[in-house]
């Protein structure tokens, strides 16, 4: 029979403070969970699911062994994700995405979390949890809070009765339940049989290496579940802006959920920092942590006076990744707004061909630049060389990359410049190639190839770029990056180049120049040879006959 979701206090009382405010609920509820509410309520309402009560209260009496009590968002998500169940017998939420603000719990959530699932309350055999996370000191946070919990001199006596515990492994005795925590080495852990997974400061993860040898080991046991928890960070198009752009869909009704609960707490606006009351939108515990909200305070003064170095209060204290105003190029808001879809090219379309590379032995880049309108839209082409001495040092996927399309590995000791040059050779089918732009300095080895497709200083259709020529540019790329007039479709491959490019003044012109960020683990060439082409968009008309933009996806 399924449950009535208006009898469970620990979903009555969240839904309360999130839709009430003020003095029975929430100083300040961000756009997030207002949302999260009303989807929670809907599959209540279209869905006989099933909450385990006696397994609910057996669960939360464990609190008396932790040195905190559960605040409200965390029996909401804890009734959810552990103890609500389809007709079928499945978990509902097997899934749960936690995004709350440094201080808010989260990892004290996460030990309780798994501590129950260890218990004797819980009914599952071998039910064994594996904690992961980038570094080890961060992957034994919540394990280690269990171990402080049994090592405890107050519990420890009693508490032999159901576990056995050393510094590696926490062991359930009448489940046969393990707790592990693992580092980021993905190559050793075949053979896993884990029955929940977690992940913690999901914001570290670059790519999906390691989470997909720890999920794809889910299913051997009884209810598989993960739980991703985490503050924002400084990676960007990682795994984590994978899960909020997911999270959003789901929220606003554009995808499936398929088991997975998004519980998201951030500012909804950069500029409500200035109001200490939003502060409780990123971190729903803080106003339960005097101690919290003045060190916040304290933090927020010191970002006032020097907003740079203190960056990490925007991006941990908020949850709003700020970035380091200094180096970057723009902010990720205007990368993540090139993702434009655009329609197919029209026979004819005038276009402008850029081109750069650092070392032919390395990274070589190529693309093609058409106007609609005010947006300057971008389609690129990446060789890479399998024997270029910095790839192990990249940690983008260059084989996602590669399976859109967008990247070709080269086995051999560099680039064949002629396969640069039959790339442009196919853009010139559909294209009507106004200028080709290339550094002046990189023109030596490309002259050849490029003269058998009519492209040559002679003929005036190629352009050397100087420096002066990118400082120019400059103003222009910025205001387009601004406005979101600038189109790379979804290319992920070309957000990375951009977000791995900044600005520095530039001391002969003293306007800005583009620089790497990093010379080895960080390419720049799709970016750069954006900016070439850019030289020269003045070639391309802004209006050509049948051109429009489609809408802008939404993060």
């Amino acid at each position: 029979m399924a449950t009535n979701y208006r009898d469970i206090p620990e979903l009555q009382e969240y839904f309360s403070m999130v839709e009430n405010g003020g003095k029975k609920g929430f100083k300040r509820v961000s756009k997030w969970q207002k949302k999260l509410v009303k989807f929670v309520k809907k599959v209540f309402e279209n869905e006989d699911l099933i909450i385990k009560t006696d397994q609910l209260s057996k669960y939360l009496s464990l609190q008396k062994y932790f040195d905190f009590q559960l605040f409200e968002w965390e029996k909401f998500i804890f009734t959810l994700h552990i103890c609500t169940f389809r007709q079928d017998g499945l978990p509902r939420f097997p899934d749960l995405f936690v995004m709350v603000s440094r201080g808010a719990g989260k990892n004290g959530y996460l030990a309780f979390e798994d501590f129950c699932l260890i218990s004797p309350y819980c009914e599952i055999k071998q039910y064994d949890i594996d904690i992961c996370a980038t570094a080890e000191e961060q992957a034994r946070t919540s394990f280690d809070d269990i171990y402080n919990i049994l090592e405890n001199p107050a519990h420890t006596k009693k508490l032999k009765r159901f576990f056995y515990w050393n510094k590696e492994v926490i062991t359930g005795r009448k489940n046969k339940s393990k707790i592990k925590y693992r580092t980021n080495n993905a190559k050793s852990k075949d053979g896993l049989r884990s029955g929940k997974v977690d992940f913690d400061e999901v914001h570290a993860y670059e790519n999906y290496d390691n989470i997909k040898v720890f999920t794809t080991a889910l299913g051997k046991k009884p209810h598989p579940r993960r739980t991703y928890v985490t503050t924002n960070g400084d990676v960007c198009d990682g795994v984590l802006d994978d899960l909020i752009e997911k999270s959003q869909k789901i929220l606003d009704g554009e995808i499936k959920d398929n088991g997975f609960l998004p519980f998201i707490c951030a500012i909804d606006d950069k500029e409500e920092v200035h109001d200490e009351e939003n502060w409780y939108k990123a971190n729903p515990s803080l106003q339960y942590l005097p101690n919290l909200l003045e060190e916040t305070r304290k933090e927020y003064a010191e970002w006032l006076e020097n907003r740079s170095s203190s960056s990490d209060f925007m991006t941990k204290r908020m949850n709003w990744r700020q970035g380091n105003s200094e180096v970057e190029l723009t902010s990720w808001e205007n990368i993540l707004a090139t993702k434009q879809e655009v329609e197919a090219p029209i026979q004819g379309e005038m276009a402008v061909i850029g081109i750069d590379y650092t070392k032919i032995n390395d990274f070589a880049s190529a693309g093609v630049l058409t106007k609609r309108g005010a947006k300057f839209v971008w389609k690129q082409k990446t060789w890479v060389c399998k024997n270029s001495a910095d790839l192990p040092r990249i940690k983008y996927p260059l084989h996602e990359a590669e399976e859109a399309g967008e990247l070709e590995f080269v086995d051999a000791p560099e680039i064949d410049t002629s396969l640069i040059a039959d790339w442009i050779e196919e853009q010139m089918q559909t294209y009507s190639i106004q200028m080709t732009t290339l550094d002046d300095y990189r023109y030596a080895l490309m002259k050849t190839a490029l003269e058998r497709l009519g492209i040559s200083y002679e003929n005036k259709n190629i352009k050397l770029i100087r420096p002066s020529d990118k400082i120019k540019v400059e103003p222009i790329i910025d205001s387009a990056f601004r406005n979101h007039n600038i189109v790379y479709g979804d290319s992920s491959i070309m957000r990375w180049y951009t977000n791995n490019t900044k600005k520095v003044k530039s001391k002969k012109y003293g306007n800005y120049e583009y620089q790497k960020i990093e010379a080895k683990s960080r390419k720049t060439d799709g970016f750069f040879a954006f900016v070439g082409a850019m030289t020269e968009h003045e070639k391309i008309p802004e209006e050509q006959q049948g051109s429009d933009i489609l809408p802008v996806f939404i993060m």
